[in-house]
């Protein structure tokens, strides 16, 4: 057996990978440059003050998935606080979640003065176990707030059919999941809930810096995003403001950006598919490992592995495939987004532990480990994840193809 460059052997790869924090990995070309040098050109920079990207990059991303309305925000935490505003919870009210997020998703319902109640996930994808969130449903229950983990399509069609016997909204954080679907011919992620939410971000399949997008069929909904994005200011009938809200404004130059980024969206997804097949024909059946099913479903945010074993397991392998050249991580988190401090101490609006204090909760939250025990095996001991790009070269992905099952022969030795 060839011996790991963990152990003293040659690695697999010495070149870098291309990523998404370099030219290489990213997909800007000639039409971003025109875009930004044209909002320059025209004096106006902020959207509220004029200018045709905001509404043209909206339009874009409604009509890539078929749907009424988009509304644009400053980042994809704006856009998920844009969607649980939209909810508009009483303080205390819970909004079930998943603990493998993040802390964006979390911090949008704290925000917005609602419990995140977090219930458990499935142990092969780590997106949210329906059974597990109908088992914490309660009268409080003001919304349910699913991510599409990774890149993949979660159970969303049997959360939306548990929201609506719940008679609450779903919403839908698909920040890693552009473009994904449950199952082929069906509709993409951010169509089955009241809201899908996107994100801008530098790490996201397309980018503008940052930024972030809702999308909704409900012209009430939209709407109310719409105002909450600008201090609840109802700029057509006056100088006043209707409600509590912030400035989660979007800038021309940020909506000029992302509008060109946007239309490269199918082709990025899609050449992100086609490498994923790829890898997967060339490492076939691998001894105590496990990749998603169905490439041409996922949207290849990452390539997320499922290894065999306890005790840290996935550490080891991740040290091993960084080793070969093949950048790795163990976990993706450093814990469970409910074990942060912020939630263990309840450091939300000074001492006071608020809104997880009853009144106005219907009890005292706290939270511990032990919570979600699938979550927690995908932490510590399961879950590898590797990075994944459009840009790779068929000898890019057959060299991770040959680091994985070089590593996985020696875990199984």
């Amino acid at each position: 057996m060839t011996r790991l460059a963990l152990d003293g052997g040659r690695p697999v790869r010495t070149r870098p990978l291309p990523t998404v924090l370099v030219p290489a990995g990213r997909t800007f070309g000639a039409e971003e440059r025109a875009a930004v040098l044209e909002v320059i050109d025209s004096g106006v920079l902020n959207a509220s003050c004029g200018g045709p990207w905001l509404r043209e990059l909206e339009a874009t991303m409604a009509d890539l998935h078929g749907i009424g309305h988009a509304v644009a925000s400053s980042s994809g935490t704006a856009a998920l606080h844009l969607a649980v505003a939209a909810v508009d919870p009483e303080p205390g009210d819970e909004i079930i979640t998943t603990p493998l997020t993040d802390w964006g998703t979390i911090a949008a319902i704290l925000a917005q003065n609602a419990v995140p109640v977090f219930a458990d996930v499935d142990p092969l994808t780590g997106n949210l176990d329906p059974a597990s969130v109908a088992a914490y449903l309660s009268p409080r229950t003001r919304a349910i707030l699913v991510v599409h983990l990774f890149g993949a399509a979660a159970a969303v069609r049997e959360l939306r059919a548990l929201a609506d016997r719940a008679g609450v909204p779903l919403i839908e954080d698909c920040a890693q999941a552009y473009l994904a679907r449950p199952a082929s011919g069906a509709p993409p992620v951010g169509t089955y809930g009241a809201v899908g939410c996107f994100s801008l971000q530098q790490y996201k399949h397309v980018t503008a810096g940052d930024g972030g997008l809702c999308i909704t069929d409900d012209p009430a909904v939209a709407e109310r995003m719409r105002l909450f994005a600008d201090k609840a200011w109802p700029r057509d009938e006056g100088r006043f403001h209707r409600f509590l809200a912030l400035n989660y404004r979007m800038t021309n130059l940020t909506a000029a950006v992302a509008g060109v980024q946007l239309r490269r969206l199918p082709d990025v997804v899609e050449r992100r598919r086609q490498h994923a097949a790829r890898l997967l024909d060339a490492v076939g059946d691998l001894p105590g490992v496990r990749f998603p099913p169905e490439p041409d479903l996922h949207a290849w945010w990452v390539l997320p592995l499922i290894v065999d074993g306890s005790n840290h397991r996935n550490r080891r392998w991740a040290e091993a495939l960084t080793a070969e050249g093949i950048p790795a991580v163990a976990g993706w988190l450093q814990s469970p987004v409910y074990l942060y401090p912020a939630l263990t101490e309840r450091r939300t609006y000074g001492q006071s532990a608020f809104p997880l204090t009853s009144p106005p909760a219907r009890r005292d939250w706290t939270f511990h480990r032990g919570l979600c025990p699938q979550a927690e095996r995908l932490v510590d001991d399961t879950l590898v994840v590797l990075q994944w790009n459009e840009n790779y070269t068929d000898a890019d992905v057959d060299d991770i193809a040959a680091a994985l099952t070089k590593v996985a022969a020696a875990m199984s030795d």
